[in-house]
């Protein structure tokens, strides 16, 4: 290889181009490195479709510009919370204590943000704000160890707003000299001496325009809306890989310095998903075709470590609108699992973890009346449509709770107990027993009344979304992968959801997104052949 005068070469070349990759790449411009990215498709990933949301906090301008309080310590003392053991003390107090900066070196490449104050919780906001609890900060979970505080920081754009994060950084980067492989299909990294000196695979780059157009349009489609519909997705899949069978050609670029492995998680592998988190098929892989573990097998050859890979987030989102924020979660038994004000993976996670996926809402008369007359000023489109079948299509009524629950197939005693216990508990003035705070707490007592499934197993009009959570262990001072014996393996950095990280252990909006710059960054900055690994 060293003799192959005509392979093409980068000082770092980057396998994904989503957020994390395009930090990367921007990362190791700014230190004078030439920047190969290779894509498998059009670039953004998970994160061109996701809602955009950052975690942010400790003061940002956009806190301050909405009156918004914040420091380091509390920001800190919530995230201990949620990341728990997923990384080391000092690499979260490293996350904390740049967030201000790092949210400043996003809008100095043009991410735009913006600090409307949304005033109610939600899952998502309207397109009036873009500032909000995106987390479990509210929740009596949080509230018991921590003042709550804003911290998603929506990217400026209406509708979800994933694109409005990742392209200015993609022009960024692209515009700085990164040279990006759209089209591109990594299968193999390239070992010389122990070190991972490139990378092998197939390539659409030198295929005729037609050829790369209709690649284009057949994957654009097939991730959104196929992520919506999945039987979509394989029938524009199998034209689109045809095309790449019949006109890719093969490839090998060199990478000076170090190769980065920012491809995503493997949601979108069924087979990685049965083996290590069996209880999560049924969900709904959020996420494009891309996110099949390849950064996985790339590493697997090389003895690489892995962590919380058994790590899934289910999104089981019962606001908006806020009234559900009352209502009661309970399992096949008649009983409450969760304070259902934390954040929607926490209850999906509840739902998995302590109920096998099944999971009910518990509503009255008012609390329904009141969801409704939220529905206008609190969802978006899609929410709203959701929302709408949600509180209409499926959902059973009954005079009484117990009549309810007969229609379910639950113990009728056991959830009017249930019920009955907590309307007593608010009559007399006692704390709720899974620490839903007192503002959100109301009784469950006007019928008729209602029942609504929220259990995992997706559905057109109430989808449960995943993604995981875990990757290929990393040093967590150089985003170097680790192999199982705790060693780095020279040449070998990866970031995102190719790698553990900030999230791997309990996601909330825009934690993930964070940690896909976070490590992004450092894995581009660090990415240098004279890199002291330290493990």
């Amino acid at each position: 290889m060293p003799g192959r005068s005509d392979m093409p070469s980068a000082d770092v070349v980057i396998v994904g181009y989503g957020v994390a990759g395009a930090s990367a790449a921007l990362a190791a411009l700014e230190r004078g490195a030439s920047v190969a990215v290779l894509e498998r498709f059009g670039g953004g990933g998970a994160s061109a479709i996701s809602g955009g949301i950052y975690y942010a906090g400790g003061g940002t301008n956009i806190q301050r510009d909405a009156g918004v309080e914040d420091t380091p310590e509390l920001m800190l003392e919530y995230l201990q919370l949620e990341v728990g053991d997923a990384v080391k003390p000092e690499t979260l107090q490293k996350f904390v204590d740049g967030s201000v900066g790092t949210l400043d070196w996003l809008q100095g490449y043009g991410v735009p943000f913006e600090g409307s104050l949304a005033p109610f919780k939600t899952s998502y906001p309207t397109n009036d704000y873009y500032l909000y609890f995106s987390g479990s900060e509210s929740s009596g979970m949080a509230r018991a160890a921590t003042p709550p505080r804003q911290r998603g920081h929506r990217a400026f754009g209406r509708g979800v707003s994933g694109k409005a994060l990742f392209a200015p950084l993609a022009a960024s980067a692209e515009r700085l000299g990164a040279d990006v492989w759209r089209q591109t299909r990594v299968a193999d990294l390239i070992v010389e001496n122990g070190r991972v000196v490139g990378v092998r695979g197939m390539t659409l780059r030198d295929a005729p325009g037609w050829v790369r157009r209709l690649y284009s349009r057949l994957t654009d489609y097939a991730t959104k809306p196929g992520i919506y519909y999945p039987p979509m997705r394989k029938a524009l899949e199998g034209p689109a890989y045809a095309l790449e069978r019949r006109f890719a050609r093969p490839f090998e670029i060199r990478a000076n310095d170090g190769v980065i492995l920012s491809s995503g998680g493997f949601i979108a592998n069924r087979e990685l998903v049965r083996r290590y988190a069996p209880a999560y098929l049924d969900g709904l892989e959020l996420g494009t075709a891309g996110d099949d573990g390849t950064a996985l097998k790339l590493a697997e050859p090389l003895n690489a470590a892995t962590g919380h890979l058994d790590e899934i987030s289910a999104w089981r989102f019962i606001v908006p609108p806020a009234a559900f924020l009352g209502s009661l979660l309970v399992d096949a038994k008649g009983q409450r699992m969760v304070d259902e004000s934390r954040y929607g993976a926490a209850l999906g996670k509840a739902i998995v973890q302590k109920a096998g996926g099944v999971g009910y809402l518990v509503a009255d008369k008012a609390l329904v009346k009141r969801a409704r007359q939220q529905l206008g000023s609190q969802t978006l489109w899609f929410q709203r449509i959701q929302a709408e079948a949600f509180l209409n299509v499926g959902r059973k009524k009954a005079r009484s709770i117990e009549e309810l629950a007969a229609k379910a197939g639950i113990d009728p005693d056991a959830l009017a107990r249930t019920v009955s216990e907590h309307n007593q508990a608010i009559a007399d003035g006692t704390p709720d027993p899974l620490g839903k705070p007192d503002d959100i707490r109301v009784p469950i007592g006007q019928g008729p009344f209602y029942l609504f499934n929220v259990s995992i197993k997706t559905n057109m009009l109430n989808p449960c979304p995943m993604l995981t959570l875990g990757g290929l262990v990393v040093d967590e001072e150089t985003g170097a992968v680790q192999t199982t014996s705790g060693t780095a393996i020279p040449g070998l950095y990866a970031a995102g959801r190719a790698a553990v990280g900030i999230c791997s252990n309990s996601y909330v909006s825009g934690l993930s997104l964070a940690d896909c710059v976070f490590s992004g960054r450092r894995a581009g900055t660090e990415s240098r052949l004279d890199t002291v690994r330290r493990s």
